[in-house]
């Protein structure tokens, strides 16, 4: 791909966003934080660094001030993804935290490019059983991850960079619009 290629494929996908998708996930999370929930997040590589970042903004703060948010990445504490992926399988790195720290008030957000990490799968159908809402965030196809997730944004690109510039514009659309929410 040359880049003229690259700056015109990732125009399409970064029009291909569905801001009422974005809203609708914005309004769950206002609603998960003030019912005493939080947001937990996570990811392989690019993804890990994605949800660290949502994070980020949410227990920092984003455009506006304003008080800190509940939210963690399950992908901070290295002692735990290493005794976990050491003990179990790397599959189970973030299932085990999520059957340890999740609850039914809380959003989990899983971001996976291909949406086919085995990793983020099985930590989304755990959160299912306990009952919390969750969002996973993929490339095109959605991956095998297609209808697990109880909500699912899909890049409309197959080309990893592409998806996750996107996904990080989708991160800040969805914190901008909580800040809104917020201060209304």
């Amino acid at each position: 791909m040359n880049l003229k290629e690259y700056l015109s494929s990732g125009s399409k996908a970064r029009n291909s966003v569905n801001t009422s998708e974005v809203e609708e996930i914005s309004r769950i999370l206002h609603k998960t934080i003030m019912g005493g929930g939080k947001l937990v997040a996570f990811g392989n590589g690019g993804s890990a660094a994605d949800a660290q970042h949502f994070v980020a903004e949410l227990t920092g703060h984003f455009l506006v001030e304003r008080k800190p948010l509940p939210a963690i990445a399950l992908t901070t504490n290295t002692s735990a993804l290493t005794a976990i992926g050491n003990d179990y399988t790397y599959e189970d790195i973030f299932d085990r935290q999520v059957k340890a720290l999740v609850t039914s008030k809380d959003m989990v957000f899983g971001i996976s490019t291909s949406g086919n990490s085995r990793n983020v799968i099985k930590a989304i159908q755990s959160s299912n059983e306990i009952g919390a809402y969750t969002v996973a965030m993929t490339g095109m196809s959605g991956g095998k991850i297609k209808g697990i997730a109880k909500k699912m944004i899909a890049v409309q690109s197959d080309f990893t960079p592409i998806i996750q510039e996107v996904h990080i514009a989708i991160i800040h659309m969805v914190c901008m619009e909580l800040d809104r929410l917020l201060l209304t």
